[in-house]
């Protein structure tokens, strides 16, 4: 039977009130190291940043540390702080120092060990900053600098050098006026990302507002934000900033790292998202005995698919310094594409990239289904290893290469 207008309105009214949730995970964690605190206060942003978990005392009370996390922890001074919200701490082991997401929020002195290639900025932003906080390196897009805060300090932060309160990097309103300028004078640039830090770090009156600058720029066709917000700190993902998004639409690049991110908050905050029409898109790190396993990885892009998230790119870590201990050959990136690509819908197999040194930018890379050529026959292979020959004639792909026998 259909529902009268007034019983709809009614419950679109609770809906609107209703508490950010809170899994069974977060109360337990809440009642046993948060005593004094309510549980509207644990689903308060801000309240999750100001409870910030920034030394060693504040890290011990919460995890058996090992002695390397200890001794990294007291020698640290500088740029990329210790830094992980109470919320982000809760879906950590308190116990094994090998669990995924504590390795890429507690430090160890492995990153503080510099390796052949690697570079405190590996990509040349500096080099192709055109104002401050401005990197113009692609023809129509642009990498906007907001801030240098985040909710959490990832390890191996490709801009180790510049976030956190200790970060080289200082900015301003007046600084994001000069990089508005620049954007203003090229109109070839279409496509803006705003990055950081975490741009949903700032407050939602500031946000509103540099949204709209950017907005009023008519060639600029495109702004995305890149955030790992809704993994770490997803109660920041309020009404209030979801209609700031809405009125400005960017689209969203989320940092996603593991499927143990993928809870009951991170769920709400995905789907207030997604539900306010904003496009959804992923980007995820590939590290070392983290997420460097098919499986792993198979099943943080089927849980991302259902929350509306399109997995988008699958990234070689960066040779930031200090990253050795996180990163895998190239060949494994490969390995987990095709573990992807026909064992699984198109729709959750992300582009693998690695960023060229230098400022040479991202390059993709695919396994090669490409066994060669036998006339007007291309010969390939598929996902599961089968050959078969594809009609070609004419073509040129693998010219002058001695196809297998099939």
């Amino acid at each position: 039977m259909k529902q009268p207008m007034n019983v709809i309105a009614l419950r679109a009214s609770r809906a609107a009130r209703a508490p950010f949730p809170i899994s069974k995970r977060s109360r337990s964690f809440l009642k046993r190291f948060y005593a004094d605190a309510t549980v509207a206060q644990w689903s308060d942003w801000r309240w999750q940043s100001r409870q910030s978990i920034r030394t060693l005392a504040q890290v011990e009370r919460l995890f058996a540390l090992s002695d390397d996390e200890r001794s990294a922890i007291e020698r640290h001074r500088g740029a990329l702080p210790l830094g992980i919200t109470p919320y982000y701490a809760s879906l950590m082991s308190a116990t094994d120092p090998a669990e995924p997401l504590r390795r890429t929020h507690i430090p160890v002195n492995a990153e503080f060990t510099r390796l052949r290639g690697e570079a405190d900025d590996p990509l040349a932003e500096d080099a192709n900053t055109v104002a401050p906080g401005l990197v113009h390196r692609y023809p129509d897009r642009a990498l906007f600098l907001v801030t240098k805060i985040c909710a959490t300090y990832c390890r191996y932060c490709m801009r180790s050098r510049m976030v956190g309160p200790g970060g080289e990097y200082t900015f301003s309103s007046a600084q994001w006026e000069l990089a508005l300028a620049y954007l203003e004078q090229h109109a070839e640039i279409r496509d803006v990302l705003l990055s950081g830090g975490d741009p949903l770090t700032i407050a939602d009156e500031k946000l509103d507002w540099l949204l709209a600058r950017l907005r009023r720029i008519k060639h600029i066709e495109f702004i995305r934000i890149g955030t790992k917000i809704p993994m770490v700190l997803p109660m920041r993902v309020t009404r209030d900033l979801v209609r700031v998004l809405k009125r400005h639409r960017p689209w969203l690049s989320l940092h996603v790292t593991h499927p143990a991110e993928m809870t009951t908050e991170t769920a709400a905050a995905l789907e207030r998202l997604a539900d306010a029409g904003l496009p959804l898109g992923s980007q995820t790190v590939l590290m070392a005995g983290i997420n460097d396993d098919v499986e792993v990885m198979k099943k943080l892009m089927h849980e991302l698919l259902v929350r509306r998230v399109k997995p988008y790119y699958l990234f070689q870590c960066d040779p930031i310094k200090g990253s050795g201990h996180f990163r895998t050959p190239v060949d494994k990136g490969l390995e987990i594409i095709r573990g992807l690509r026909g064992h699984t819908t198109g729709y959750a197999v992300p582009q693998f990239a690695l960023d060229a040194p230098g400022g040479g930018g991202k390059i993709t890379l695919v396994p090669d289904y490409v066994l060669g050529r036998d006339g007007d026959d291309l010969i390939v292979r598929n996902y599961e290893g089968d050959i078969y020959r594809y009609p070609d004639p004419g073509g040129t792909l693998a010219a002058g290469t001695t196809a297998p026998e099939s």
